[in-house]
């Protein structure tokens, strides 16, 4: 039987990671979306690619925004984790860390996502749609992928840990 080198393992991990937390955060911060904005969202995030006129747009243009979100949500997770491998606590405090990561995600999307798309969105932004923007991805996009980066890397540790002697 062939064994995976720490090295293979600890990227499979990593994918796992990645996977699993962009899965999960884009599928939890989509259903809210859809649940507080109704359907059409994806229309409006395939609109921040191709323009307002996405808005009128198809099944294709429908599947584009899903995908798209699907797409920011694994970046976000392959940017924790990536950060993760130097920076410690990350992987140690994932309920702390992933509240502030779900914050962060949110403010690059406010500031900087947002304005350069095609939508051009800027504010200004009512007091509560920010507060209830923030307290949503702290806990639907920072959590899932905090703990899931926490867990695999939890596995790959114990993987790369030597093995106790026996007595």
């Amino acid at each position: 039987m062939i064994r995976d080198t720490p090295v293979a393992a600890g990227k499979r991990s990593g994918l796992r990671a990645v996977a699993i937390g962009g899965l999960l955060a884009g599928t939890l911060d989509l259903a809210q979306a859809m649940t507080l904005f109704g359907r059409r969202i994806p229309l409006v995030i395939a609109a921040g690619l191709l323009g307002r006129a996405a808005l009128r747009g198809g099944a294709g243009t429908y599947a584009l925004g899903v995908f798209l979100h699907f797409f920011i949500a694994s970046s976000a997770a392959a940017v924790y984790y990536a950060a993760s491998r130097r920076l410690r606590f990350l992987q140690e405090h994932p309920l702390v860390c992933g509240l502030f990561y779900g914050a962060a995600v949110e403010e690059v999307m406010n500031l900087v996502v947002l304005p350069l798309s095609a939508l051009h969105a800027r504010g200004p932004y009512q007091l509560r749609d920010l507060i209830l923007g923030l307290v949503v991805h702290m806990v639907v996009v920072g959590l899932p992928i905090s703990f899931s980066v926490w867990r695999f890397a939890e596995r790959e540790a114990n993987r790369a840990a030597p093995a106790s002697p026996r007595r």
